[in-house]
């Protein structure tokens, strides 16, 4: 749609407006529309050039996914030197431990399918193990996941709880691109977690400091 016109732009403009090279800007998936890591490197240089370091978690529109060694080759084939990768582990950054996975569809989803289940089950064990990693820094955690942690029928799932019961503090997910308003969506603070929504076109294409 028109809000998604010029939009790397939009993304360029308000990150240098807004970041510095000692900040670290966390993007919680759908980081390039490649289908191969191959074809992913226009993306990353563009990336690796704005200011800050950051930390990526898969989406899924991450079609070039490939295995962490494969990237970690390519980054270094390219020069990527400002890029890591959260995947089954976690990173301190200032005042906060980050942690997170991609999420998936919520089995009670309507369209959801055995294959769905298991997909959902794999995610949440990949969050046990980003949490478990954090357990020794003691720092409040800032969880991130591309899917939404809600269920269609509440907040109450498996996500939910699991980072409840970690203490998460912060909570941000993506991958809502319309109907903000959505009854299902949660925005701010529900069991001691704050719920944050940071689509890129919610955001208007702008960081959202923390």
């Amino acid at each position: 749609g028109p809000m998604w016109e010029g939009y790397t732009e939009k993304i360029k403009d308000s990150w240098k407006n807004a970041i510095n090279e000692d900040d670290t800007v966390f993007i919680p998936g759908d980081i390039s529309w490649a289908m191969r890591i191959q074809d992913a490197e226009k993306d990353f240089l563009f990336l690796d050039e704005l200011p800050g370091r950051k930390i990526i978690c898969k989406g899924n529109h991450d079609y070039w996914w490939n295995s962490l060694k494969k990237i970690h080759e390519m980054f270094h084939l390219w020069g990527v030197t400002t890029v890591d990768i959260l995947h089954n582990n976690s990173f301190e950054v200032e005042d906060y431990v980050i942690c997170g996975t991609r999420g998936w569809k919520h089995p009670d989803s309507p369209d959801a399918t055995e294959q769905d289940q298991k997909v959902y089950d794999r995610e949440l064990n990949r969050l046990i193990l980003s949490l478990e990693s954090a357990k020794s820094i003691n720092k409040p955690i800032l969880c991130g996941l591309h899917y939404p942690p809600f269920g269609p029928s509440g907040v109450e799932t498996e996500f939910t709880r699991v980072m409840e019961k970690y203490g998460v503090k912060i909570c941000v997910y993506g991958h809502i691109h319309k109907n903000f308003d959505n009854a299902g969506i949660v925005r701010g603070t529900y069991n001691g977690i704050l719920y944050q929504l940071v689509s890129g076109d919610y955001l208007q294409f702008k960081p959202s400091i923390i």
